[in-house]
């Protein structure tokens, strides 16, 4: 049983060591919470479980804490994938809930899986979801001051692998800040989260980058056709220099690899794959 979750770019907030020895603790907290529910629990149910504790922990963009949009709104993205079944699901854009992941979970074995919009918010209070406000000072006080030149690159995800060896992922986010409403993030699309029954991957950075170089699929499909997870990743991650693109990626193979990789400085992580590894 291995467990792997990210919580976007360090850059996302102020670059200084409290809020980087903050993180450190939060992410080793949650990936070992992880990793206990994953010793009695499923691959899907563990990364449901997992990304919904980096969404209620503010230091992170996604769930409570999400960027306002340039409207002065919130809304977040979420995506969740079994490698099992090969059933995707997720939803775009969503306001006034807790945890995007829950809905798209929700979604899953549903015939229409993905929703947008004020689709997706209904869609939520219909299954019990109630309303909930995701903003924190923070994020208002950047908002207002109108922040737009700093680098705001932050998403969760999860990549887990059971006992029974299956592979689930989920990713979730608040969106960059200050953009366009109606702006589509990775994280809600296969090219941000995708998972088989070979390998799973969860992306974070800039969903423009993630979308144009298709990551987490083609890093699956060569992981299927026999590359390693390190080597698959190292030729996708590649192919993104010519624009200059921006991720970063957590995953983890059938095989057990666990792996994490960023074209940029630096994405923060922590694995549970024989005890707690947590970036530095």
């Amino acid at each position: 049983m291995k467990l792997i979750i990210h919580g976007g770019f360090f850059s996302e907030s102020k670059t200084n060591q409290e809020v980087k020895q903050a993180k450190q603790a939060a992410l080793r907290e949650i990936v070992k919470l992880g990793h206990k529910y994953l010793e009695t629990h499923n691959a899907i149910e563990t990364v449901v479980y997992t990304v919904c504790l980096l969404e209620d922990c503010e230091l992170f963009n996604a769930g409570t804490g999400s960027q306002i949009q340039s409207d002065g709104k919130i809304r977040m993205s979420a995506s969740l994938m079994d490698g099992k079944t090969m059933e995707f699901s997720g939803v775009i854009n969503i306001e006034n809930v807790k945890n995007p992941i829950c809905v798209a979970e929700k979604l899953l074995r549903r015939p229409d899986k993905v929703l947008a919009g004020k689709g997706a918010r209904e869609f939520a209070r219909q299954q019990g979801i109630p309303h909930y406000d995701p903003e924190i000072p923070q994020r208002r006080h950047e908002y207002e001051k109108k922040l737009s030149d700093s680098i705001r690159l932050g998403t969760v995800g999860c990549v887990a692998l059971d006992f029974y060896g299956d592979l689930a992922a989920a990713t979730s986010t608040g969106g960059k800040g200050f953009e366009i409403p109606g702006r589509v993030s990775d994280s809600a699309t296969a090219a941000g989260n995708y998972v088989n029954e070979h390998a799973g991957i969860s992306c974070t950075g800039v969903g423009e980058d993630i979308v144009a170089g298709a990551v987490a699929p083609k890093i699956v499909t060569r992981v299927t056709d026999g590359m390693s997870l390190q080597m698959a990743t190292a030729k996708t991650l590649n192919e993104m220099k010519p624009f200059d693109g921006f991720a970063g990626i957590i995953g983890i193979s059938a095989r057990g690899e666990v792996y994490h990789a960023d074209t940029h400085p630096y994405m923060v992580w922590a694995a549970y794959d024989n005890g707690i590894e947590v970036f530095s």
